[in-house]
């Protein structure tokens, strides 16, 4: 929560006034009102991924939690969707806390502000089933920097602090960021602007929840129950 909080009061307090205007949704906002929803969505990001990735990971390896869950007439896949939920909600309560302290900063434009809120829900859900599916192939510790190292690039290249335009010939390679189509997301609630690529974005985050699911469950019942 705290890191991308950092970087909106920093923008806030300085960048912003030397960016000016940024156009997106067809209108000209503040550049500190256009990073803010990035910053929203990566917060998102953030809790869902930590979350179930280093906690899922000591719970399989080190207190072998999920063997005794095993032992009862839970399954695999409900072990899955618990610790996915799980991580989801702490995005949320991340996302929540970042919502306030836009309208408290006087960064919301819109009374859709509210939609943002199931959008980092739906970030979550899809960060959450990929960095759990993820957890399941590593092998150690070390493994983790692995996270990171996926993350922080998501994190600044996903339009968070650019519009789509400015990436020129390279627009394109930011579509395939999860990370971007949350963004995006956010981003229409907090402007109230919503078209029809806004089903395309939703779309692309189901699919990312629904195989990161069914790749996790799988995978904690090859090694769990094998």
């Amino acid at each position: 929560f705290f890191e991308p909080l950092f970087y909106l009061l920093s923008i806030r307090i300085g960048l912003s006034a030397l960016v000016g205007d940024v156009e997106t949704g067809g209108r000209l906002v503040p550049y500190d009102q256009f990073v803010a929803p990035g910053l929203m969505a990566a917060s998102a990001m953030n809790g869902a991924v930590f979350d179930s990735t280093m906690n899922v990971f000591f719970k399989i390896k080190i207190a072998k939690t999920y063997d005794a869950v095993l032992a009862t007439p839970m399954s695999a896949a409900d072990v899955a969707v618990g610790e996915i939920s799980f991580a989801v909600i702490r995005g949320a309560l991340y996302s929540t806390a970042f919502m306030m302290t836009m309208w408290v900063l006087c960064m919301v434009q819109s009374p859709w502000i509210v939609l943002s809120v199931p959008a980092c829900v739906l970030i979550g859900f899809a960060f959450a089933a990929m960095g759990m599916a993820l957890t399941t192939y590593m092998r150690s510790w070390e493994d983790f920097e692995y996270v990171p190292a996926l993350t922080l690039p998501l994190f600044l290249f996903s339009a968070t602090f650019y519009p789509l335009s400015q990436y020129g010939e390279w627009a394109w390679a930011v579509q395939f960021s999860p990370l971007y189509h949350g963004v995006e997301l956010v981003r229409a609630a907090n402007l109230g602007v919503w078209d029809a690529s806004i089903i395309a974005h939703v779309g692309v985050l189901v699919v990312l929840t629904f195989g990161g699911c069914v790749i996790a469950s799988r995978r904690l019942e090859r090694l769990l129950l094998t």
